[in-house]
């Protein structure tokens, strides 16, 4: 009876221990699998930052080149752009201006259509074993500062692990801003025949006027600098030729001396862009302090904002 009872507690020990010992690994194995995903989870978080940290940088390339094409189009044809959206989505999906391609846009478009962007992010995260897919795509523009244009790809962002150890199906609204400055102005384009173009660049002055020295004035006239104005058209207005106030409105001055080199006949108008390429003609005056050329005119509206006073009559 004692070596049962002994075999008892032996054979019970064994199975008591083999019992700890299977926990033990099955814990063990749930611990490392736990570990695993955690840490394929992280690389899946760090790839969707860096996924949503990058498209911007091609969408703001995109931009870029998507109006330069609109501006070569405007030159060629002197025609504005009809629709800047549609045809920026045309542009963005499917390469094409207008329905047109030819060696020279596939050039400049390469590398940022939405085709190219996501090859490009299927080609990376495939070196990690993940799928990757844009759903539902949309993008859309609009002048969200005087400065920059804002365009925003909208869509479903889905990303998978191929082991299926995580997945990702979250709604993506990125955003990019593209500069409008060394952009050319599609007013002078337009008006001239293009003949006179004229670069956006802001004025690096603060103050037109001090005193009676007149100096800044005349540099920020004679480079046909830009300033921020709420009763101009903005960038994305100009390209559609639409000659409207806009919060986010951008206005030069016009040198009529580059006009006059190039023979185009002057007028005896305000030379706020806007106004003087437009059928628009509010009384204009010459200014105080004296010193700018006797063709450089302004309309009452713009007379406080470069610091100047009209002379009469006006």
């Amino acid at each position: 009876m004692i070596r049962n009872k002994k075999g008892i507690f032996f054979t019970t020990l064994v199975i008591v221990i083999l019992l700890l010992f299977i926990l033990t690994l099955t814990l063990y194995s749930n611990i490392k699998e736990r570990k695993t995903i955690q840490k394929r989870i992280e690389t899946l978080n760090s790839l969707v930052f860096s996924i949503e940290e990058n498209i911007p940088r091609q969408l703001r390339t995109a931009g870029f080149r998507i109006i330069f094409l609109f501006e070569k189009r405007i030159a060629e044809t002197g025609l504005y752009i009809s629709d800047v959206e549609g045809g920026f989505q045309e542009a963005f999906f499917e390469g094409t201006i207008y329905g047109d391609t030819n060696t020279e846009i596939e050039a400049v478009m390469a590398g940022v259509t939405f085709q190219d962007i996501l090859t490009s992010l299927k080609e990376k995260t495939a070196n990690i074993n993940v799928d990757i897919d844009i759903i539902n795509p949309s993008i859309h523009i609009k002048q969200s500062d005087p400065w920059y244009i804002e365009v925003t790809l909208s869509s479903n962002l889905v990303i998978k692990d191929k082991g299926n150890l995580a997945l990702w199906n979250k709604t993506a609204n990125i955003t990019a801003h593209t500069p409008i400055e060394n952009l050319e102005d599609p007013l002078y384009l337009i008006n001239t025949n293009g003949l006179v173009s004229n670069k956006i660049f802001k004025t690096p002055y603060l103050n037109f006027v001090q005193g009676s020295d007149i100096s800044n004035l005349s540099l920020h006239s004679t480079n046909s600098y830009y300033i921020a104005s709420t009763t101009a058209p903005s960038f994305l207005d100009r390209l559609q030729g639409i000659n409207a106030q806009n919060a986010n409105g951008i206005e030069s001055l016009v040198n009529l001396n580059k006009l006059s080199l190039q023979g185009i006949q002057i007028k005896d108008k305000s030379v706020v862009d806007y106004i003087y390429f437009s059928n628009s003609n509010p009384s204009a005056c010459n200014v105080l302090p004296a010193g700018m050329p006797s063709w450089f005119k302004l309309d009452q509206d713009h007379e406080s904002l470069y610091q100047v006073t009209l002379l009469p009559p006006c």
